[in-house]
């Protein structure tokens, strides 16, 4: 199990949960280093004193808050410990509001909250069912790397996450413009509810691939080989002015889309088809009649014809 980045506990009421928090997100950005372009050597980054002229180890190195113009104030790990917050260990579960009341622009970083001791399993349990039950978010705070951070205690898949949330000064003003007072017919809103209801579709975060990844590391492969990679051709924005004309051609697209998508999933299951077409032969084949029974049923009918053929001209002989 990986190293637990905060421990301390959950508190609603009476009730304490020890608790540990670990990262719920990993990143995979590919790495790069800084070269020198004259000799393409690795750059290395050093901790210099001006004053001393020498290079600082990082056992060295304080961390200072500057009051004054290069005056400063010296803060150690010590120094930090000490800080007067509750929120250092204990995530005070004081409110709990509709988890639609948070507005996503909130949301900052994600951590998983794992049971420290088997004997907390239980209120660990009851508080994920209540809050299940009721639909809710805990709010409150918590202190972690130097700072103290607004939180929200959620359950997720029957299990409790927390994620910290931005300050409102933290987000900046939206200073788009809102769209102009223009009209909008009710054909034109008829036509994008059709075109979004033919986009609808369910959040599968499975179906998506970071392709700047993979573009990159395509080029990073070439460029080893000393190949050059083609920038990729791209279809030119289409000059289209009218608005239902935009979303009718959007639809048609879209529908043409779909079409394929489903041809391209039947052509790709052709056991099924086969299946299909052997029962449909099989039906044909149990209702058609035999063929000794076919060539009986003919001769009978011949022989009939025959037969009246023959009263019909003693008929005439008698007559």
């Amino acid at each position: 199990m990986a190293r637990a980045m905060w421990t301390g506990v959950i508190s609603f009421g009476m009730v304490t949960i020890p608790v540990r928090l670990n990262t719920a997100i990993q990143g995979h950005n590919v790495a790069f280093h800084l070269l020198h372009a004259k000799c393409d050597t690795r750059i290395k980054q050093q901790r210099w004193c001006p004053h001393c002229e020498e290079q600082v180890d990082w056992d060295d190195v304080v961390k200072g808050f500057e009051y004054s113009k290069g005056e400063y104030v010296e803060l150690t790990d010590e120094d930090f410990e000490k800080l007067p917050l509750p929120s250092k260990n204990t995530i005070d579960l004081s409110t709990f509001v509709d988890e639609n009341e948070i507005d996503p622009i909130f949301y900052d970083s994600t951590y998983y909250v794992g049971v420290e001791g088997k004997g907390a399993q239980k209120a660990y349990k009851l508080l994920v069912e209540v809050m299940e039950s009721k639909k809710v978010a805990g709010i409150a705070s918590i202190a972690f790397r130097n700072r103290e951070h607004i939180c929200a205690i959620r359950v997720i898949d029957g299990r409790l996450h927390l994620q910290t949330l931005l300050y409102p000064d933290e987000i900046k003003e939206n200073e788009t413009a809102k769209p102009s007072a223009v009209k909008i017919s009710e054909q034109e809103i008829k036509m994008a509810e059709h075109l979004v209801a033919a986009l609808q579709g369910k959040f599968e975060p499975g179906e998506f691939k970071d392709s700047y990844e993979a573009a990159l590391k395509k080029l990073i492969k070439a460029k080893l080989k000393g190949k050059e990679v083609k920038e990729p051709l791209t279809s030119e924005p289409s000059n289209v002015t009218d608005l239902m004309e935009a979303l009718q051609a959007s639809l048609e697209s879209t529908k043409a889309g779909a079409h394929k998508k489903t041809a391209r999933a039947a052509s790709s299951t052709p056991s099924a088809a086969k299946r299909v077409t052997a029962r449909r032969s099989a039906a044909k084949r149990s209702s058609a009649p035999a063929v000794g029974t076919t060539r009986k049923s003919s001769t009978t009918k011949r022989a009939s014809r025959s037969s009246s053929k023959t009263k019909r001209a003693s008929k005439r002989k008698t007559a």
